[in-house]
């Protein structure tokens, strides 16, 4: 038995926070597991981690030495990515982590164009709305819509992406247009759970400085096209990503309100692990939704 298929079963063992978990994880044995980690504390003449009857910790020598573990097995892992790329092309399988909101407003119509365009490489889509840990989960790839944060990822901005409040015509002459921020927590409000900061919506004053207003309505829900039917119902004003919207916009069917007052900063990204070297069909992938945002920001226009 060789120390990286030992190490590999150490690490599984520490991210999945114990033997049967990571058993679970990997598909093998709790039995073959311990006995990988124990031949492994063997070979390196240390213990690793403290066990008991119902859990583990691991040891300070232990700490030290899966920090290492992990950067090697990565490099591995990336160096056989290299070769396999260079030996075999664009081909394989890709784990992508994506917002159901993307579902939503058919713009996973980029994940069908792109396997219809790459038949050698396989998309493994993942619909949900939270941020899943790419590495911890073992995705390559995730497209996130959001004000991107400082992280040990890299980004790449597919297409500019703006929230917009939005109201029916009936519901502006019922309630009023509303004049500066403040006003919409006066009026019924349509609160879409997924937004980070859910009924806080964050916008901008007149002086162009941030301004946190707090608005509650007849409904709260965890779906941007749920909280759409919701405002053209003549329910309240929502805040909708401007993919939901724009076709009601066009048709007049809603209107936009306060349309100065709404923060630029958000895009539609893609984002990986960092990693020296990127595969091939990640890379090939992520260029191919920056040409398709292109081209559907063109198209929408």
């Amino acid at each position: 038995m060789d120390t990286l298929t030992r190490m590999r079963a150490f690490i599984a063992v520490v991210e999945n926070e114990g033997f049967s978990a990571a058993a679970r994880k990997i598909g093998r044995s709790k039995a073959l597991l311990s006995k990988y980690v124990r031949e492994l504390e063997d070979e390196l003449g240390a213990l690793l981690l403290n066990r008991t009857t119902r859990q583990f910790s691991l040891t300070e020598l232990g700490h030290t030495y899966y920090k290492r573990a992990v950067e090697i097995v990565r490099e591995i892992d990336t160096l056989q990515d290299m070769v396999r790329d260079s030996r075999e092309g664009v081909r394989g399988r890709i784990k992508v982590s994506a917002p159901r909101s993307f579902a939503d407003a058919s713009l996973d119509q980029a994940l069908i164009d792109f396997v219809a365009a790459n038949p050698e490489i396989g998309l493994d889509i993942h619909l949900d709305d939270r941020f899943v840990d790419l590495v911890e989960e073992g995705f390559d790839l995730a497209i996130r819509v959001t004000t991107l944060e400082d992280s040990g990822l890299i980004a790449r901005r597919l297409a500019p992406f703006r929230l917009m409040i939005t109201a029916t015509p009936e519901t502006i002459a019922k309630y009023g247009m509303p004049e500066k921020p403040e006003d919409l927590a006066k009026r019924p409000c349509i609160v879409d759970t997924n937004a980070r900061r859910r009924n806080n919506w964050v916008l901008k004053a007149a002086d162009g400085t941030p301004t946190a207003v707090t608005v509650t309505g007849p409904i709260e829900v965890n779906s941007p096209l749920s909280a759409r039917l919701a405002v053209l119902a003549n329910l309240g004003f929502g805040m909708s990503p401007d993919f939901i919207v724009r076709e009601d916009l066009k048709e007049g069917r809603l209107v936009q309100v306060l349309a100065e007052a709404m923060p630029t900063e958000a895009g539609i990204y893609a984002v990986y692990p960092h990693r020296r070297y990127l595969p091939a069909k990640v890379r090939a992938f992520v260029d191919f939704l920056a040409d398709w945002f292109k081209a559907y920001e063109q198209r929408s226009s």
